[in-house]
């Protein structure tokens, strides 16, 4: 496979940031939040925190901050197929990251390498025809009981469908519904996994009061994304 079945991030790779957070005003919360957000849904759901993570599309690398914040002794390897996007993230100096582009076929690394594969919003910029042989190379270097999560927008709300169309670097997405996850992850036979939704408010004035209220509401599939967590 090559980068020709992904959405060319080349062009976004210096002004993604900026990009994101011109997008997501109305949210309440910059791209940062929404990056740590979804480390910290980890953290959650992580009984140890000395483990080595893959972060597949990792783009410009911004989350490998946010996983050193709160996996202090955890290794990060990120990667892309977005060359320019492994620069901008090479930038960063971070003691226990290390980024590498790669041809979007193979994952680079051998098997049962890793504790946690992290894949946020990644897939609804690939052409569907590779999901499945993408998730198989994640099963391959993942250790055995090791997780998947994977962040997604939800398609079924229609303020998240509003934000990507009207996003520069989303013009090609297509979203994932919660039951196509479902199916693939069936299909390539993951041990087990569970979807939970989240962001239901946004993150500024009155509704600030009520984020507490959003982990009572995670089988509702209302909220602006959804993640899985799979165990290998």
């Amino acid at each position: 496979m090559s980068d020709r079945q992904f959405d060319n991030f080349d062009q976004f790779a210096t002004d993604y940031r900026q990009i994101h957070n011109d997008n997501i005003k109305l949210s309440g919360a910059d791209s940062d939040y929404f990056c740590e957000f979804k480390v910290l849904k980890i953290k959650e759901l992580e009984p140890i925190s000395d483990f080595k993570i893959l972060d597949l599309g990792c783009g410009d690398g911004q989350s490998s901050i946010f996983f050193e914040k709160h996996f202090p002794t955890s290794d990060y390897e990120g990667i892309d197929v977005s060359e320019d996007s492994i620069k901008v993230a090479q930038q960063k100096t971070l003691a226990r990251a290390h980024f590498q582009p790669y041809d979007g076929s193979r994952v680079p690394f051998a098997d049962q390498t890793f504790d946690v594969v992290f894949i946020a919003c990644v897939l609804h910029h690939v052409d569907f025809q590779y999901h499945q042989g993408i998730l198989e190379e994640v099963k391959r270097v993942l250790k055995p009981s090791g997780r998947l999560y994977i962040f997604e927008h939800n398609p079924y709300n229609p303020v998240t469908v509003k934000v990507v169309n009207d996003c520069p670097f989303d013009e090609d997405a297509v979203l994932l519904k919660p039951s196509y996850s479902r199916r693939l992850l069936n299909q390539i036979k993951f041990g087990s996994f569970d979807i939970r939704y989240v962001i239901f408010f946004p993150r500024k004035g009155i509704f600030n009061k009520m984020l507490w209220l959003e982990k009572y509401f995670k089988r509702l599939p209302l909220g602006g994304q959804y993640y899985v967590r799979a165990v290998k």
